[in-house]
């Protein structure tokens, strides 16, 4: 990967981050999928909230923070009628906002153990 790709990424992972942490998103993941032949993206950004109402307020922040700093518009998005899993998908990166219980049943992180998994609790500094 280019030195230029890399820091797209990062911009890309740490604005998604800084949404999820505006609303107090918990145990936020990142899973690089990119040295895997069967991956669907290139990225995973898990995280879960404690209600409906913040798992929708997480999903909103995200794409508002997409939007005003990088100028990204979610391609697809799912899950905002019932706010148990919300899915915002920007072709390379897929975001996955869940309720608790909701997460710990798919388990996501384990289907895609193969890849890098970095944790994300600390908070970014603008």
């Amino acid at each position: 990967m280019s030195k230029k790709n890399e820091q797209e990424k990062d911009k890309f992972v740490e604005c998604i981050i800084k949404g999820i942490q505006e609303k107090k998103g918990k145990d936020i993941i990142s899973i690089n999928l990119s040295k895997l032949d069967n991956a669907v993206c290139r990225y995973f950004i898990i995280c879960h909230g404690d209600s409906n109402t913040q798992v929708n307020a997480i999903a909103h922040s995200i794409e508002k923070m997409m939007e005003d700093t990088l100028e990204e518009k979610t391609w697809r998005s799912q899950g905002y009628e019932n706010a148990q899993w919300v899915l915002l998908d920007y072709f390379d990166y897929v975001v996955h906002v869940f309720q608790k219980d909701t997460r710990e049943f798919y388990n996501l992180e384990s289907l895609w153990a193969d890849g890098t998994v970095q944790f994300h609790n600390e908070v970014l500094v603008n």
